[in-house]
């Protein structure tokens, strides 16, 4: 099996500023190859970097961009890395594409820090790839989700579902 890794931007990729201007976080290299280097995975992949936005960044037309992206590779297994505020608006954006099951995940705080949630939400999103069929579906704070069935807490900033999810 091969899994395509696709880097969007977000918080799970960001680092610490090459400069000196300021103290705002970077995103930089996909955090994909730092996580998947401690696990030593069972499977082939590649990892691809379409955008290095945050995800308030990301438009409809990086969307479309997106979408005809994923339709030209031969992938079926592909696992998108995201900002968290908008993850759930892209992933309704792709909906279902024939053939690929897609699994949208990201963090609240970069990879790079030691209390980062990026390795657990990563590996939940490799579990959950590796037993669901087609279709888009989201992997964050311990739960798969389809994206129609749930919402960013606006209190909390997790990731809940609405109703039963996978039914």
């Amino acid at each position: 099996m091969k899994i395509l890794f696709i880097q969007t931007g977000g918080t799970i990729d960001k680092d610490y500023p090459k400069t000196d201007q300021g103290f705002a976080f970077e995103i930089t290299e996909p955090a994909v190859h730092r996580i998947l280097s401690r696990i030593q995975p069972a499977f082939t992949f590649d990892v691809v970097s379409l955008f290095k936005k945050d995800s308030q960044e990301i438009t409809n037309a990086d969307r479309a961009q997106l979408k005809v992206y994923l339709s030209t590779r031969p992938e079926q297994k592909v696992v998108i890395t995201h900002g968290t505020d908008t993850l759930i608006q892209t992933a309704k954006f792709l909906g279902t594409i024939p053939g690929k099951t897609i699994v949208f995940t990201g963090a609240f705080k970069p990879e790079r820090f030691k209390d980062s949630d990026a390795d657990v939400n990563l590996g939940l999103a490799l579990g959950a790839i590796n037993v669901l069929e087609e279709g888009t579906f989201i992997a964050m704070n311990g739960l798969v989700m389809i994206p129609e069935n749930c919402e960013k807490d606006p209190v909390s900033g997790q990731f809940i579902t609405l109703k039963d999810n996978l039914e």
